[in-house]
């Protein structure tokens, strides 16, 4: 902006001056020598003035270039400034993005690492669930699967003498497990096997008719499995006159009691009493308490026999005490009578040596008599 005002200002000046000289000319040509020599005059001033004006433009041109060339420094320190605080500030903030950007993937290596650990486990339950499909799946491995289970219900809650694992009875059924116990009620046997075929048929079931022949399928193997044990493990005179049904999935048992309660009322009648996981741990709990109870009331009926026999024994000993007592008593008099015949016995002892010492006086008096 500075040099534009300068330079139109020389453009005014070579304007006004080309005016001037047209005046000039003009005036030059109506007046001729006066009002030329006044022109001259006048010319004269005013290329004084204008080398005045002219030299006020250069000075004025030097402080607007010298002020523009501070004003250049001044801006060019104020750029390099903003230039390093923004450098500097851009550099803080790569550290720091760095920094961040290296705890980031520190964490997300951390977290893939879990994600490694958890897909491997998943992997390895996926495995584990495959496997029990598997088991599940085929009938013997199942029935080994009960009984497994089973077993370590049983084996965990009571002592040995009160169960046997696969056991043979007098029809030749062999009996996953039976619990012996007292009578009533005896000894209860227990099957561990269960449907599971019709229980996944039921599951599976998408339409109506799908559903309505499942449940049927499921009802029809039931009721033939409690008809088998009822038939199988109720021996009169060997057994209880009840066995257990024994299903080692507790969602079976929850929809045979939701949706089959006449199976169930089935099971009551034919005596079979149809457990789960939990009922048969409460079950055997139940029975570990009533075994304790009967082994404390024999125990008890040992104890009173024991404490009838002590009794005897203390009469006796009392008996004893008491003769014992007579003899110290007659001991007491005896003692007693000694100690009076001692008694005597000491003092005519000390009778008899003053005697004796008498008889020594005596003697010494006798003698001196003769002397004299």
């Amino acid at each position: 902006m500075p040099e534009l005002s300068f330079i139109e200002i020389v453009l005014s000046i070579i304007a006004a001056l080309m005016l001037l000289s047209l005046v000039v000319m003009f005036v030059a040509l109506i007046k001729k020598n006066k009002i030329y020599n006044e022109l001259e005059k006048n010319q004269s001033e005013l290329v004084g003035r204008l080398a005045q004006m002219s030299q006020y433009a250069s000075l004025e041109q030097n402080k607007i270039s010298q002020a523009i060339a501070e004003q250049k420094l001044s801006l060019l320190n104020m750029v390099d400034q903003k230039l390093l605080q923004m450098t500097q500030n851009v550099g803080t903030g790569l550290q720091q993005s760095a920094a961040k950007t290296n705890e980031t993937l520190i964490n997300l290596r951390e977290r893939l690492a879990k994600i490694d650990t958890a897909q491997q486990k998943i992997s390895s339950l996926s495995e584990q669930v495959v496997s029990l499909q598997e088991i599940l799946s085929n009938k013997q491995a199942r029935g080994a699967f009960g009984e497994i289970q089973l077993h370590d219900l049983v084996v965990s809650a009571l002592p040995p003498s009160v169960y046997e694992f696969q056991c043979v009875l007098s029809n030749q059924k062999r009996a996953d497990c039976i619990l012996k116990l007292p009578n009533p009620p005896g000894v209860i046997a227990i099957d561990s096997k269960f449907p599971l075929e019709s229980y996944q048929a039921l599951r599976q079931a998408s339409t109506e008719k799908e559903k309505s022949d499942a449940e049927r399928f499921f009802r029809a193997s039931l009721l033939k499995h409690i008809k088998d044990i009822a038939e199988k493990y109720i021996i009169a005179g060997e057994t209880a006159e009840s066995a257990l049904m024994f299903i080692p999935a507790e969602s079976v048992y929850a929809e045979l009691h939701a949706n089959f309660t006449d199976v169930v009322q089935e099971s009551y009648k034919a005596r079979v009493w149809i457990v789960s996981p939990t009922t048969m741990m409460a079950l055997l709990n139940t029975i570990r308490a009533v075994l304790k109870d009967v082994t404390m009331q024999k125990q008890a009926g040992i104890i009173q026999k024991e404490v009838g026999l002590l009794m005897g024994d203390i009469k006796r000993l009392d008996d004893r005490v008491e003769n014992l007592s007579h003899h110290f008593e007659q001991s007491a008099r005896d003692i007693e009578d000694i100690r009076v015949s001692s008694t005597k016995i000491v003092n005519r002892a000390n009778k008899i040596e003053t005697i004796e010492f008498e008889e020594k006086d005596d003697k010494s008096l006798f003698q001196n008599n003769e002397a004299v």
